[in-house]
């Protein structure tokens, strides 16, 4: 195609977005669809906002901010981004990449020393774009945050401990870990805090006088509370505890607020004010940096899309022949997405308060075809199946998990023998004790369970916090035939003397 035919293709795609003007009636029908489609995924309360062409075109909330109480969402009841708070932080750091005081290639090391990796090659080579993209060769490492009350400094320092899961720079997977490292090299730059020098750099020029940094921040009633389905019965659960740094998924705030955001950064980070970034600044946060799986969304099974990247803090694949720059947020029992079709200068946000309902992708997709692409095709009724046949999936897991559980069997110890204290360098210490017959778990004084006997020197039960589902313990024995090694999701912890 040469470049004549390129000008007039370019021509005529921004034509058609442009002469198609939102009607009342076509805010009425995807109101109705939103309601629609909260109702069928249960989700308590949601909150949307949609902008195109720089204005809001439609922002709304819907249902009630925690069940069994009247309070209803509205467009400023605050929310978790959860991770979409990730590309805050790239913008931050972009920020001073255009100040000159930070490289995207520095090593990583310049700034936090004590972040060292199981490979010394790894630790030298880091750079800081590395932290950003999900590639250094880690798997998950949640478990920092997750199981053990830790500083970021110690946190750092355990990794030296992780085993790799692939080659560096040679695959994909989520790392929330590195992202409060980023949040930690922007803090040694600048001499502030992550949360301060957000709420400085980015809400204050945007005029988010609603949006938080972290949930400590918050002092407001109008403030949704997370649900849980446990035991077939959505229920309200406990918030999470907030992170130290926060720069990986601590932002909360409102559909009001949160659409200046999309707005900015939609619009080359400009705002009345100024902008955020320099052009190419920006530019470099949508620039594919590495690819991910098919599997890090099921929804890719459905779009089938002909590539998927990841840049600095968004998701990107094509749709009907468009870039979708996105990306998800999930705490226990909230949800969020924001989406980008950059193209038809169109975005949206989607608020929730049900864990891991994924209606919000179903909403960013409707919202590409109802503003700009077209198409009347129901994503909601095509995810639920999905999402209901991976839920289907995981109940089939679970029963085949049971019937493998072989009966008759008993401890081959008494249970005070397993009790005691069982530590980890990476996992820290593991307390057991025998209460009711059966055997208590704390992990780090964070995570606890109680469990009874399942077969062999296996014990099965449910966690304290019902929504975390339920824990697997096995304890293996010395040639002496005392325990010495207890595995307790997946975390191993040797008995002291």
């Amino acid at each position: 195609m040469n470049k004549p035919i390129l000008f007039l293709f370019w021509i005529l795609t921004v034509s058609v977005f442009a002469q198609k003007p939102v009607s009342p009636k076509q805010l009425q029908e995807f109101d109705a669809y939103v309601e629609t489609v909260r109702k069928q995924w249960q989700v308590p309360g949601l909150s949307i906002a949609v902008v195109k062409d720089n204005q809001v075109i439609f922002k709304k909330g819907y249902g009630v901010r925690e069940l069994g109480k009247p309070e209803p969402v509205d467009t400023q009841t605050l929310f978790a981004c959860a991770s979409t708070t990730k590309a805050m932080t790239t913008t931050l750091m972009g920020m001073l990449v255009d100040e000159g005081r930070l490289s995207w290639d520095d090593p990583v090391s310049k700034y936090i020393p004590e972040l060292q990796l199981y490979d010394p090659y790894v630790t030298r080579e880091l750079k800081v774009r590395d932290l950003l993209i999900h590639d250094t060769g880690l798997g998950s490492t949640d478990f920092l945050t997750g199981a053990m009350t830790i500083s970021a400094t110690e946190m750092f320092r355990k990794l030296e401990l992780v085993k790799p899961s692939y080659s560096f720079r040679a695959g994909f997977a989520y790392q929330n870990t590195f992202y409060s490292a980023a949040g930690r090299v922007i803090e040694r730059i600048v001499g502030k805090t992550w949360a301060e020098y957000l709420k400085e750099r980015i809400f204050m020029p945007l005029g988010m006088t609603r949006t938080a940094p972290k949930r400590s921040y918050i002092n407001d009633s109008n403030v949704t509370r997370p649900h849980y389905n446990i035991n077939d019965t959505i229920r309200v659960i406990d918030y999470g505890t907030d992170s130290e740094i926060g720069s990986a998924g601590a932002v909360w705030s409102s559909a009001d607020d949160i659409s200046k955001w999309v707005i900015c950064m939609l619009d080359s980070s400009k705002y009345s004010g100024g902008r955020l970034l320099k052009p190419e600044t920006w530019a470099e946060l949508f620039k594919p940096q590495t690819f991910f799986p098919e599997d890090e969304y099921p929804t890719m099974q459905i779009l089938k899309p002909n590539w998927r990247t990841y840049g600095l803090g968004w998701y990107q694949h094509d749709y009907k022949g468009h870039r979708v720059n996105f990306h998800t947020g999930s705490l226990s029992g909230l949800t969020a997405i924001i989406g980008q079709l950059p193209d038809a200068k169109l975005g949206v946000y989607v608020f929730g308060n049900y864990d891991h309902a994924e209606v919000r992708h179903a909403l960013m997709y409707k919202t590409f075809d109802w503003f700009a692409l077209g198409g009347n095709r129901d994503w909601s009724a095509e995810f639920k199946e999905l999402y209901d046949g991976i839920r289907q999936q995981n109940r089939n897991a679970e029963r085949a998990f049971v019937a493998k559980r072989v009966g008759g069997t008993k401890p081959s110890l008494p249970l005070s023998a397993y009790a005691g204290t069982y530590k980890s360098p990476l996992y820290g210490e593991a307390i057991v004790r025998v209460v009711d017959n059966q055997l208590v778990f704390a992990i780090n004084n964070t995570v606890n369970a109680t469990l009874a006997h399942w077969h062999f020197d296996t014990f099965y039960g449910p966690y304290q916090k019902a929504w975390y589902g339920k824990a697997k313990a096995q304890f293996i024995l010395d040639l002496s035939g005392k325990a010495s090694t207890l595995v307790f999701a997946g975390m191993d912890f040797k008995k002291e003397s």
